[in-house]
């Protein structure tokens, strides 16, 4: 299962409402939760499964005017890692891939709004100089969700460029 769900949103934080900080909230980490609540029942009577949260980059390093989502992303690590201790035990394996820099629709949207920064200007600050792709992301899933990757859990998989390295 993987719990792939997200929007971002530039606003300076002295500018970010309730309403806005909680619909941050409510799609980028508690949408994780409830996935991850329908998937899990089948997972435990099998005593098998592989959860993948996709968090973010900005959950590690933080992100100018995009508080209200590096926060949210951070709770994705922090439960990530939190049910990767609880379910280990049932064959359940559970991990992150913090992306940074994708280019998808979202990030194509924010450039045409004028606030996220052309994929070149960004790709000059990432030790791989290019952004990542949709099908980078994927090929961490499969690795993740594969036989390969039975004693991996709890674990944040960087598909960043080396943007960052921590």
């Amino acid at each position: 299962m993987v719990a792939n769900a997200g929007i971002s949103q530039g606003i300076p934080f002295q500018d970010v409402t309730v309403e806005t900080w909680q619909r941050m909230i409510d799609i980028n980490l508690t949408g994780v939760f409830h996935t991850v609540q329908a998937a899990l029942p089948d997972m435990v009577d099998a005593r098998w499964g592989r959860i993948i949260t996709i968090s973010s980059q900005a959950a590690q390093s933080g992100a100018g005017d995009r508080a209200h989502y590096s926060a949210a992303k951070a709770g994705v690590i922090g439960l990530t890692r939190s049910l990767a201790r609880e379910f280990a035990g049932q064959g359940i394996t559970v991990n992150t891939i913090p992306p940074s820099v994708v280019a998808t629709p979202m990030a194509e949207a924010g450039i045409a709004a004028g606030t996220f920064p052309p994929l070149e200007v960004i790709s000059q600050h990432i030790p791989i100089p290019r952004p990542g792709t949709p099908g980078d992301i994927a090929a961490a899933c499969e690795y993740l969700a594969s036989d390969g990757a039975s004693y991996v859990t709890g674990q944040v998989l960087a598909v960043n460029g080396g943007m960052f390295i921590g």
